[in-house]
């Protein structure tokens, strides 16, 4: 009799890429399924024939095991084909079938994107990552020299070298706050940000999830403290959205950017910008656009020619996760954190620099061995294992950062705990 389970542990082995055909229909049958299935999302959460389902929707390379889905996600197969779909259907006649057919189908996905996040249509632009959305953000406010703009030491490092272009071409002022790692004290973090305000203070930026640890941060109470003190706030969703179960409108904020192809799996280069609608009108656009479109969100979509078949595939993404049930994504999500992390906490010589409490991480996690050299640690994991994670070197700490997915599977996780038991016992080789 055919075993699930065993299966799943055969996709794992490194040495062996096995290809498991996408059948649309019996993926669609698992998502309809668990829609009206009462339990739990925690119990969904280690039901390895759901996850069987699910995995067969993409099309990973099973010789390599991706412990960086935090990077880039790849996209199920069913977003695959809508892309190359609306590709196809664009080089017909592009200055019609691009232009005129395509791109006003932007509007009822624009809508779709909103409702989901439980914010207006007329507050969503479609951007191509978070790099874009959070930048238009940062060079469209005005500031002049000696208006100081405050965030912290862990930002993305694009973020923070975009305000320091601002600080060496118009002389702002660039204040860093260093949050705890890991933090578990959500009153701390609002303290920290609260001392740094001034008078001064124009714009505050902080991480929804910081790239770094997968450290939620809390932005609602963040968001509330700079408002009292009249500063808006630029919300950095990279890792953020789709990645667990919140809304947009709950978070109150002026500004919101995230990247689509990380955690919503949607293609390659796209992504999306929130503005509350009170503050469009006084935020620049990256590219310049018509002073009739001063109000008008879709200002900050002024780039040119580009594709609508990336943006138009965020549909696909967007029902696959719905399918999946952002809250049953989140606790399979966790679930695959916790079963690495856990394993390897065993040993005192392991440290992470995320909190496996409630609400403080999700499927982000990073780890170090105290005593052995990151970099050196994840050559090793790839050149032997073809494990692929992330290095982080920060000023602070260092690490790995392992970001499994919904794709991946128990016995990819248990390789990757035995390969790094392995140094633990032995080392790493001369």
């Amino acid at each position: 009799m055919f075993d699930r389970r065993a299966f799943l542990g055969g996709l794992a082995l490194p040495a062996v890429a096995a290809a498991v055909a996408f059948d649309p229909r019996a993926v669609a049958a698992t998502l309809a399924a668990a829609a009206s299935d009462p339990r739990p999302p925690d119990e969904f959460a280690s039901d390895e024939d759901f996850w069987f389902e699910v995995a067969r929707a993409f099309s990973v390379d099973r010789s390599i095991i991706n412990l960086n889905n935090a990077g880039v996600s790849p996209a199920p197969a069913l977003v695959q084909d809508a892309l190359a779909r609306h590709l196809a259907y664009s080089n017909q006649a592009p200055a019609y079938t691009m232009w005129r057919v395509l791109e006003p189908q932007r509007e009822a996905l624009r809508e779709r994107v909103a409702a989901q996040w439980q914010v207006s249509p007329e507050e969503v632009a479609f951007v191509r990552n978070a790099s874009e959305g959070l930048q238009t953000c940062q060079f469209g406010l005005d500031l002049a020299a000696g208006d100081e703009v405050l965030t912290s030491t862990q930002d993305y490092p694009r973020m923070l070298n975009t305000f320091e272009q601002r600080v060496r071409r118009e002389g702002i002022v660039l204040k860093k706050v260093v949050l705890p790692t890991p933090c578990e004290d959500d009153a701390e973090v609002v303290a920290r940000f609260e001392a740094a305000i001034t008078p001064r203070t124009r714009l505050l930026l902080v991480s929804h999830m910081i790239n770094l640890t997968g450290q939620i941060l809390p932005v609602k109470a963040v968001v509330a403290m700079a408002r009292r003190h009249g500063v808006p706030t630029i919300v950095d969703g990279a890792h953020a959205l789709a990645h667990f179960d919140f809304t947009i409108d709950e978070l109150d904020c002026d500004y919101y950017a995230s990247s689509l192809h990380k955690w919503l799996f949607a293609p390659h280069g796209t992504g999306l910008l929130y503005v509350r609608r009170e503050r469009i009108g006084d935020l620049w656009p990256l590219m310049a656009a018509a002073e009739t479109q001063a109000d008008d969100i879709r200002k900050f979509e002024e780039i040119g020619t580009h594709p609508a078949a990336n943006t138009l595939a965020i549909g696909e993404a967007l029902t696959f996760h719905q399918g999946l049930g952002p809250a049953r994504k989140a606790a399979r999500l966790r679930w695959l954190r916790d079963r690495w992390a856990r394993a390897l906490l065993e040993d005192e010589r392991v440290r992470l620099h995320t909190s496996l409490e409630p609400g403080f991480a999700c499927g982000i996690a990073t780890v170090q061995v105290q005593g052995l050299d990151s970099s050196a640690l994840a050559r090793h994991l790839w050149d032997r294992h073809r494990i692929l994670v992330t290095e982080i070197q920060h000023e602070e700490f260092e690490g790995l950062r392992i970001a499994p997915s919904v794709y991946t599977t128990p016995t990819e996780i248990d390789h990757f705990v035995d390969a790094m038991r392995a140094v633990l016992r032995d080392g790493l080789p001369a």
